[in-house]
C-alpha cells in the first residue's frame, strides 16, 4: 500500500536492555504474584510470603522482561521511521 513503510524483520532486544529491564520485571511480577495471592485468600487459597513471592518474580520476571523489552525495541524502531 502507499504510505505504508516497508516490513521488515523484527529485531530482538538486547541482552544489555534485557539485563537493565531485568530487575524491574522481576520486581514487578513478584508483587504481582504477592498480591494475587493475597486476593486468593478470599477463595481459601494460602497467601505467598514474601520471600516466596520474590522468588516467584525472578523466575516469572524472566518472560515478562523478554515481552516488554520486545515492545520497547517496536517502539525504538517506530521511532526511527519517522
Amino acid at each position: 500500500m502507499a504510505g505504508q513503510p516497508a516490513m521488515r524483520p523484527a529485531r530482538k532486544p538486547s541482552p544489555r536492555l534485557l539485563a537493565g529491564l531485568y530487575p524491574f520485571g522481576a520486581g514487578a511480577m513478584g508483587l504481582n504474584l504477592f498480591f494475587a495471592s493475597l486476593i486468593g485468600t478470599w477463595l481459601g487459597w494460602p497467601a505467598l510470603s514474601p520471600w516466596q513471592a520474590a522468588a516467584g518474580g525472578l523466575v516469572v520476571g524472566a518472560p515478562a522482561t523478554y515481552a516488554f523489552a520486545g515492545h520497547i525495541v517496536r517502539l525504538m524502531e517506530q521511532a526511527e521511521d519517522r
